[in-house]
């Protein structure tokens, strides 16, 4: 690919040629060439070209950005003649020219033109200065675009009506621009430009940042400091419709990523599953909860696999998560599927999958699906018509709300709750545990009431998440009311919140630690626990205590299941409001995990209160704390470079000696970054698989020490 030039071209060399006409049409379809100018007046110049602006070299970030509009094949970096410095770093595989005498940026074009591979006259040509790192691939697009729509001759980037180092112009504009011009400045050479002859242009830039040359060493830190600020101050993010799982399945903005095509290419590509693995008359489950558009997805998605002779069970009105999850076992189905995106605010929307004994896919799968997914077009869909698959016996309307209750009421003494009947206040935030859960206590004839149990897609204007901050009024009410517990579940209700008699909320790592206690010491079932990375420690004490064992595992569920499996463990659950016990479905369910809450209080005759009395005797105390930040993309990226750096080589080499002064006595990477104190408190940083945020977790001796982490976790990620 690389080009050699023994001398750059002249302006005798460049023969006179046609100007493109003013007239040249608005939806001309080419690709521009590229020029990157990295020649440089000066050694010291162009080695800032190669100092490391966060994760890569100043001139890979320009290389990066132009490649984005430009294809790499098209794209020549400018190089001096006698520093071979920039060649070396960017290797053998990119196009280069050479200017061997530092003349000025308009040398550069000229050395630059004489080289393009494959380039013609009419052609076009962007030129962009090797030193503006921090220019965007959107700015790029929008100049591109405004060319081509004005059928400009020349359109050059401008700030506050100044040209500022980014030009396109076809080649025939620019070999006639540096033959009437003899200056060496660009900026000369389009002032000269004449508007009689020429359409010129220009797009304004938005972000002034972008601008920031590199040219000093103090430019360079200016230049870490935006990008720094760039990637602590989340932008609107616009999606491209790419389809990506998450460690809770796809989940994606209304009207941006999830949209009904995505759906029915996610729908393809499980079907192509199914298909290839010859399991089609096993057949899938379908349901959707109550946000919009999950009941019109479920449908489109039936008509998928109905479309590709998978015959499915289309579960009617909003169902909870648990349901299908339960489901595709009962129905021994090859996939469940239910269109949710659980505690996320009101403008998501996703799928959850599940595999055949109601699991979640792992990574390797979800990869996969996707991948295909992503690689379909509209055509590659096959798709029939929802009332003519009813006809025809491929979808099937089945209520399983009967068996899923079944199924609870086997594991959960109801017999025992009417012996001992609550009064219940049920929050289900809007979502959908209302019937299944309101059933099971009028079984065990409990008095129950709901707040929040209405059809409400818009959650009451907040996310469905069932943490303390959202359930005010559950608190309140119980608090002031004549009840003994106080339940709530999340949007699509496998996610538990507890409020005791008292009004107190009740963290999920204070309701693992009495369940477990629970059920291992009053129902007399063997077996330890798993957790995950972000859950309390304490459930390993208690499990060691009882001669058990204690597994931590990476967050998402499905790790915590796979590892039950293996384990034989009794009790799992996250700090995050998940939970299931051996015995019932490959999942976290919410609905169960209220009723078996009951349970405990109706046969032990005690509160939470006094229960978590008698697990602090045994385990000790330690106190958690939580924060998130808001997050990009890119910071996805950089943080645990970032971070990465500062604890390698392997510990205890790390630069980080102390969080909450606390000393550090180990780091684990298996899932974000795990520190663990002395004492036995510990600090997690860790991105959110679901949402974009990132996450800060702690636990220690006292609030204030856990709270003191959180902080040094926050000025780490920010990069304090």
């Amino acid at each position: 690919m690389e080009t050699d030039l023994a001398t750059p071209a002249t302006t005798s060399d460049l023969a006179p040629l046609n100007v493109t006409p003013k007239t040249q049409p608005a939806t001309s379809p080419q690709v521009p060439s590229a020029l990157i100018l990295a020649a440089g007046p000066a050694t010291t110049g162009r080695d800032l070209l190669l100092k490391q602006l966060g994760d890569a070299a100043v001139i890979d970030h320009v290389l990066t950005t132009v490649s984005v509009v430009v294809p790499s094949d098209d794209i020549t970096v400018v190089v001096s003649q006698v520093d071979p410095a920039i060649k070396e770093h960017l290797g053998s595989g990119q196009h280069y020219a050479y200017q061997d005498h530092p003349d000025g940026p308009a040398a550069a074009v000229r050395a630059g033109l004489a080289s393009l591979p494959g380039a013609t006259t009419a052609s076009q040509v962007l030129v962009v200065s090797g030193d503006l790192p921090l220019l965007s691939a959107a700015t790029l697009r929008g100049l591109v675009r405004r060319h081509r729509l004005k059928g400009a001759n020349l359109t050059y980037l401008t700030l506050g009506g100044h040209d500022v180092g980014v030009y396109l112009a076809s080649g025939d504009t620019w070999r006639r621009l540096l033959q009437a011009n003899p200056t060496n400045s660009l900026t000369e050479l389009v002032s000269q430009a004449s508007p009689a002859d020429l359409t010129i242009c220009q797009y304004q830039l938005v972000d002034p940042d972008e601008l920031h040359d590199i040219n000093t060493a103090e430019d360079l830190a200016q230049a870490a400091d935006i990008q720094t600020k760039r990637l602590l101050t989340p932008q609107h993010a616009i999606e491209t419709g790419h389809i990506s799982f998450g460690t809770g399945g796809w989940r994606a903005k209304i009207g941006e990523g999830f949209t009904i095509h995505n759906v029915r290419r996610l729908s393809q590509a499980l079907a192509d599953e199914v298909i290839t693995r010859g399991i089609e008359s096993q057949g899938v489950v379908i349901g959707g909860d109550r946000r919009f558009l999950s009941a019109e997805s479920a449908e489109a998605s039936a008509e998928v696999f109905a479309g590709n002779n998978i015959p499915v069970t289309l579960l009617p009105g909003d169902v909870p998560t648990p349901l299908v999850t339960f489901a595709v076992p009962h129905l021994k189905a090859a996939y469940g599927l239910v269109f949710t995106a659980s505690h996320n605010p009101p403008q998501w929307n996703g799928l959850k999958v599940f595999r055949h004994d109601g699991s979640l896919p792992l990574a390797a799968e979800t990869d996969r699906y996707q991948a295909v997914a992503n690689a379909l077009t509209r055509r590659d869909i096959v798709s029939v018509d929802l009332a003519a698959a009813r006809r025809a016996g491929l979808v099937q309307d089945q209520d399983l709300t009967g068996p899923y209750v079944d199924a609870i009421e086997r594991i959960v003494d109801v017999g025992l709750i009417r012996c001992q009947p609550r009064r219940v206040l049920v929050d289900p935030m809007y979502g959908t545990s209302q019937l299944t859960l309101g059933t099971i206590l009028t079984d065990a004839r409990c008095r129950v009431d709901f707040i929040h149990e209405r059809h409400n897609p818009l959650f009451g204007g907040r996310s469905p998440a069932p943490d303390a901050a959202a359930l005010t009024a559950l608190i309140d009410l119980v608090r002031t009311g004549p009840y003994d517990l106080g339940l709530a579940t999340d949007g699509d209700a496998d996610r538990i919140a507890i409020v005791d008699q008292d009004g107190r909320y009740i963290s999920t790592n204070e309701l693992l630690l009495v369940l477990y206690y629970y059920l291992h010491q009053v129902r007399r079932e063997a077996g330890g626990t798993v957790r995950n990375v972000a859950t309390t420690h304490l459930l390993d004490n208690l499990a060691h205590h009882f001669g058990e064992t204690a597994r931590e595992v990476p967050v998402g569920f499905k790790h915590i299941t796979q590892a039950m499996a293996e384990s034989g463990a009794l009790l799992g659950g996250e700090s995050s409001g998940g939970l299931t016990i051996r015995g019932h479905i490959l999942g976290k369910d919410g609905i169960f995990a209220c009723a078996l809450v009951v349970e405990m209080l109706a046969r032990t005759g005690q509160s939470i209160s006094q229960l978590l009395d008698q697990v602090y005797a045994i385990t000790g105390r330690l106190y958690a704390e939580e924060a998130s930040l808001p997050a990009t993309p890119e910071m996805r990226l950089a943080v645990p470079r970032r971070l990465r750096a500062s604890v390698e080589p392997d510990w205890p080499g790390s630069a980080i000696l102390a969080l909450g002064g606390l000393p550090v006595e180990d780091i684990d990477q298996s899932d974000g970054f795990k520190f663990s104190l002395s004492g036995g408190a510990w600090g997690l940083l860790r991105f959110s698989g679901t949402e974009p945020v990132l996450r800060l977790f702690a636990e220690a001796a006292t609030p204030d020490q856990a709270q003191a982490i959180i902080t040094d976790l926050t000025h780490l990620a920010r990069g304090g």
